[in-house]
């Protein structure tokens, strides 16, 4: 699971980013006053999927095993967490380092 943070100014900044990844499947975990805490689920490539099927039907079962642990790793720990925040200094005083819109909406449609 990789988290990534962005930075808003105010409340009212922070309910339009998340507006604007809602529209990019995202879904909103938890929100308060200073954040919010926003998801994407992953599945996994289809393609690959179905060619994990196909192989598991004509060539050995082998293949469903290994198509349930990247269902599995995309699913579990490949989805993107974004942090939406107001705070300028984490919990232990050092300064937050945030990301850019377009390395978020980047890393969450890559495809592996």
């Amino acid at each position: 699971m990789k988290l990534f943070i962005l930075s808003a100014d105010s409340f009212d900044e922070i309910k339009k980013i998340s507006e604007e990844l809602s529209e990019k499947k995202f879904i909103m975990i938890e929100s308060e006053d200073n954040f919010a805490l926003m998801k994407k689920r992953r599945y996994g490539n289809l393609l690959i999927q179905v060619v994990c099927l196909i192989l598991a039907l004509q060539v050995s079962m082998l293949f469903l095993f290994i198509n349930l642990a990247y269902f599995a790793y995309s699913y579990l720990w490949a989805s993107p967490h974004v942090l939406i925040t107001t705070e300028k200094v984490g919990e232990d005083g050092e300064k937050l380092e945030f990301d850019s819109m377009d390395d978020v909406l980047n890393k969450a449609n890559a495809i592996l």
